[in-house]
């Protein structure tokens, strides 16, 4: 199996775990997508074609995590408050949290206003800990071997 399809998995697993997300998507660091799952299906990055169920574009959400990380990351250093960890941001229709997923990698989920914040936490931390670790393993990873 791949680090694609596996990331998918974690993914899936994690929309099971909470059925109040109504995307999940797994980003480089610099906004590209890995993979994603998004209301009426999935798709790693091969098979992203476009806009989701939901009327949400990867591509595009993917870019904005970047765009958001990068003011994360000069904001916690500039005040002090070490490395990225997370983001969560709460609109009138539902939240967008971001998740640090290992050295190279970020986690953007997006939830209904009635999700339970602290379960969120606890379910996508799990997620992106695991899906650092497949991306981290699979940069590791000579090509050919």
């Amino acid at each position: 199996m791949t680090a694609e399809a596996e990331v998918l998995g974690e993914l899936r697993r994690l929309r099971a775990r909470l059925p109040q997300l109504t995307g999940a998507l797994a980003a480089s660091t610099d906004g590209l997508v890995l993979a994603e799952e998004l209301t009426g299906g999935g798709s790693s990055a091969a098979e992203a074609t476009g806009a989701g169920a939901s009327g949400v574009e990867p591509e595009g959400i993917a870019a904005l995590t970047a765009a958001a990380l990068g003011v994360s990351l000069r904001l916690t250093d500039s005040t002090g408050q070490g490395g990225f960890r997370e983001l969560l941001i709460r609109g009138e229709r539902g939240y967008v949290a971001t998740y640090a997923a290992g050295g190279s990698a970020v986690l953007t989920v997006l939830a209904e206003p009635r999700i339970n914040v602290g379960r969120l936490h606890l379910e996508a931390r799990r997620s992106g800990a695991r899906i650092g670790a497949l991306v981290d393993s699979a940069l590791e990873r000579p090509e050919n071997a």
